[in-house]
């Protein structure tokens, strides 16, 4: 194999895939970011489904298992640092000779508007990883007022990295 397709063959793809469901007067962090509204994310941590999103497609941009191997729910302390856990994976790809090339996320929810902190979410999320923030990309969608989401229910995000793999 020649070392331009030995070099290509070290990039990876990654995706991650997050959801949970609002509850009235809970916090809502995303990217480590407090954002203000009425309604906060539930879950096992403090729900940030930017994080668990990007530390899902990392870990599948480095070839491991999914987030639950490395952090199962029952282990995870209630309203833990999602962003300190993203932080943990981070690490565990540097000793893994793994390089962050890029990461992409999308938050879909109906409410509340997420331009006005999409500079602060991309720079938190890119000092965890350790990345220029001109690498780190946070877009949000909505459905619509269509499902889960567009009733106000609950948010989604997916995440894709671009991970270069130690030789």
């Amino acid at each position: 194999m020649s070392d331009a397709v030995s070099d290509v063959t070290r990039l990876r793809v990654g995706t991650g895939f997050d959801v949970h469901a609002f509850e009235e007067g809970g916090r809502l962090v995303l990217a480590g970011v407090e954002i203000p509204h009425t309604h906060g994310l539930v879950g096992h941590s403090d729900a940030d489904l930017i994080a668990h999103a990007v530390t899902d497609a990392l870990l599948g941009g480095a070839g491991l298992a999914d987030i639950g191997e490395y952090f199962p729910a029952e282990a995870v302390a209630a309203g833990a640092d999602s962003m300190g856990l993203l932080g943990q994976i981070v690490d565990l790809l540097d000793e893994r000779g793994c390089e962050i090339v890029n990461v992409d996320c999308v938050v879909a929810m109906q409410a509340p508007k997420l331009a006005p902190h999409r500079d602060a979410m991309r720079t938190s999320l890119a000092a965890v990883l350790r990345a220029d923030v001109d690498r780190v990309t946070v877009r949000a969608s909505t459905t619509d007022h269509l499902g889960f989401i567009g009733r106000r229910e609950g948010a989604a995000a997916i995440a894709t990295c671009l991970v270069l793999r130690g030789a």
